[in-house]
């Protein structure tokens, strides 16, 4: 197809006036409005107003300037039906080739403090959602474009084999998915507004769009199940979906499961940590500034579930590690990036993942979605972080200081263990780890004989609340010293009073972590 035509209306202006300007010189002749009309003539660009094309002036306040038959008309013609050919030699409607439109900033505007009702309404296209769809559903005829990072790709391909119906199709995806977007946006705001104009968090109508990642997976959860992966643009800092796969076999349903509970883990620590993690749950974490040998006393930690996990690092991964790494089976390693000499160690696993991050730092926001049958279930992502201020020491010991160490090291780790969590730990290194038992006595006793005699010593958080003694009796008699809770259960007192029978110190931190 010849473009020959085009209508340029953004929002977000960037890259337009390239855009226009190569298009002018292929001889496109250019029709605008409003500001984007006005920048394209500050560059030098001809335009064509489109008041003047439609012989209709732009009125209340812009809100109606391309809602008009000569517009929508030039669109939405079928260039090989006979009746809208008449019709639009009828009427003296010209044919509108390319559609070049991007919507009123609704989410930036919204999100400013203060954003009134009617502000809001303000910043509802109108006009621009119509024009896009437009030119979507007559995708054969019309070129529609609505992200600046296609007008590269739209200029080349009009200078070698043409804009074909496959990538006028493609187009046209992105464009229906820009406008459900919007409209998404637009239905959240509003009805999470209370009548005196305040904001829930929460709103009564929840729209979220997910964009399938170029990572194909081999199958879902099981080989029988077929799988996807999708990316959340909204979501906040850097999720898997940002990861580069630098080398080895698709990845899997479960392997991104996991790396991304080992990858949550390992950022929310400062320090250099290595994270072992197996079906969900850390099994070896430590922390150390020598990286080989951090990784060497995580999965010291734990060797057999270490076997076949993913390893996640909140440093580049070093050549002395990647030597480790390979002595045994892992199926993905997770880092903010790898050296060329690491690269060269793993080159030999050919079927080992290697993910690279752009960043390793934290993620502090944002929502967390979880699928139940007949709905979803939505809350806030548990981004606190433990102030060793905010904690009360409840116990007539209290801690030293390598205990408070080991217990603020021990709260992180059981943070993101599945509930109820328990998680021993000493001189930066998990020794067992109790996972999502269904009584804290047994998380405990599973730990505690996971860690051997290496517990004598150790310190012990626990996501929750002790409901009962038993869970500090049996903490304390495999060799505990220290144990750091969230305190609130009708019975604290009797447990304070078992850990000062033991002689055991013990910390209130007053958050809970449970994680399911």
């Amino acid at each position: 197809m010849k473009i020959q035509r085009a209508l340029l209306s953004v929002s977000d202006k960037t890259g337009i006036e390239s855009f226009a300007k190569a298009l002018a010189e292929r001889g496109v002749e250019i029709l605008s409005t409003g500001g984007t009309a006005r920048l394209l003539r500050k560059h030098g660009i001809p335009v064509r107003e489109v008041s003047d094309y439609t012989g209709f002036p732009e009125i209340m306040d812009g809100r109606v300037k391309t809602l008009n038959p000569k517009i929508h008309g030039g669109i939405l013609a079928r260039r090989d039906n006979a009746e809208d050919s008449a019709a639009m030699q009828a009427h003296g409607i010209e044919p509108i080739d390319l559609v070049c439109v991007n919507l009123y900033p609704f989410r930036e505007a919204v999100a400013k403090a203060g954003c009134t009702i009617d502000e809001a309404i303000e910043n509802i296209d109108i006009g621009g959602p119509c024009m896009v769809r437009a030119a979507a559903k007559n995708h054969r005829f019309v070129v529609v474009v609505v992200d600046p990072a296609d007008y590269t790709m739209v200029i080349n391909a009009m200078d070698q084999d043409g804009l074909d119906e496959g990538k006028r199709r493609a187009l046209a995806v992105k464009a229906f998915a820009h406008t459900a977007a919007y409209d998404g946006a637009i239905a959240n705001h509003f009805s999470s507004l209370n009548a005196d104009g305040t904001k829930r968090t929460f709103p009564d109508i929840f729209t979220r769009q997910f964009i399938k990642t170029r990572h194909a997976l081999r199958y879902g959860e099981n080989p029988h199940q077929e799988g996807a992966f999708y990316a959340d643009p909204e979501d906040v800092g850097v999720s898997l979906a940002d990861c580069e796969i630098l080398q080895g076999k698709a990845i899997s349903y479960n392997n991104i499961a996991d790396a991304d509970a080992a990858f949550a883990l390992v950022r929310d620590f400062s320090e250099p940590a290595v994270v072992i993690v197996k079906h969900a749950n850390p099994c070896g974490v430590a922390i150390g500034e020598d990286q080989a040998q951090t990784y060497a006393r995580a999965r010291a930690a734990d060797p057999v579930s270490a076997f076949g996990g993913i390893a996640a690092f909140n440093r580049p991964l070093e050549a002395d590690t990647a030597k480790l790494i390979a002595e045994t089976f892992m199926e993905v390693i997770i880092a903010p990036g790898f050296s060329a000499a690491a690269r060269d160690v793993l080159a030999a696993k050919k079927n080992l993942r290697l993910l690279a991050a752009p960043s390793s730092e934290p993620v502090r926001g944002g929502l967390e979605f979880k699928r139940v049958n007949g709905g979803l279930l939505v809350q806030q992502r548990d981004a606190h972080l433990l102030d060793r201020n905010a904690c009360k020491v409840v116990s007539e010991r209290a801690p030293s200081e390598q205990e408070w160490q080991d217990m603020l090291f021990a709260w992180t780790v059981a943070k993101h263990v599945k509930s109820n969590a328990i998680v021993f730990a000493k001189d930066g290194v998990t020794l067992g780890v109790g996972a999502g038992q269904m009584n804290r006595v047994n998380s405990t006793r599973i730990a505690a004989q996971h860690g051997g005699e290496a517990i004598q010593g150790s310190a012990v958080a626990s996501d929750a609340f002790f409901p009962f003694r038993d869970g500090v009796d049996a903490l304390a008699e495999a060799g505990a010293t220290a144990v750091i809770q969230p305190g609130g259960s009708i019975r604290d007192e009797e447990v304070i009073a078992a850990a000062n029978e033991h002689g055991l110190a013990m910390i209130f931190t007053g958050i809970r972590h449970f994680r399911h």
